[in-house]
């Protein structure tokens, strides 16, 4: 079932889809919403964080220090809203939205190459092949070590998003992993996010950066 735990001020049509487990949520996630949004037109991004993970495991963060840091991220984001929902895939999540944002929205899932390549390639047993799915909604992917190069048949449901290598390099592990490392951090998430880490000590580093 897809729950909203924050509502964008500007719903409409074109709705941007970030599904991620954001533990923690990056400034990659952040940058990549809003270059979709004035490269593509969208006039919404759902940051959906889905209750159960088809490629990993569900550690670290708990649920709701995940909504707060996603809150606490987005709180000057007005375009940005916030739902979760017990679908993982793509296809299930596209379908959880329907009903919400109605019969004529179209669907940008937005993502970065090496989860593009694995979603692409994902066994999706008796639901329909992954080239059927782009018929609900599209895909837009930031290079991550380089671009995602769909197949020819697929090129016009999914596109390249105009992120910096440096950006969309960010992620959720590479935090966890400095944090742990005791190596500065608080540069790879929103301010919010890295207040409250460091007021609950998230990732097995406490709760301070080291000194330069």
């Amino acid at each position: 079932m897809l729950r909203f735990w924050k509502d964008s001020e500007t719903p409409g049509r074109r709705l941007g889809i970030l599904s991620a487990a954001f533990n923690p949520v990056t400034v990659a996630h952040l940058e990549m919403a809003r270059q979709a949004r004035r490269e593509y037109r969208l006039d919404e991004v759902l940051f959906l964080l889905p209750l159960r993970l088809p490629h990993k495991e569900y550690t670290g963060a708990s649920l709701p220090q995940r909504l707060e840091m996603l809150r606490a991220a987005l709180a000057a984001e007005p375009q940005f809203s916030i739902g979760s929902t017990d679908r993982g895939l793509f296809l299930d999540i596209a379908r959880e939205c329907r009903p919400a944002y109605g019969s004529q929205a179209e669907f940008f899932f937005l993502c970065g190459r090496d989860a593009a390549e694995r979603i692409a390639a994902w066994d999706y047993g008796e639901e329909i092949p992954f080239g059927e799915q782009l018929q609900q909604f599209q895909m837009l992917v930031a290079p991550r070590e380089g671009p995602y190069l769909p197949p020819r048949e697929w090129a016009g449901r999914i596109h390249a998003l105009s992120v910096s290598p440096g950006i969309a390099a960010v992620s959720s592990s590479m935090v966890r992993g400095a944090i742990a490392a005791g190596k500065a951090w608080a540069h790879l998430v929103p301010a919010g996010a890295a207040a409250i880490i460091r007021r609950d000590g998230l990732y097995g580093g406490g709760s301070t950066e080291p000194r330069p």
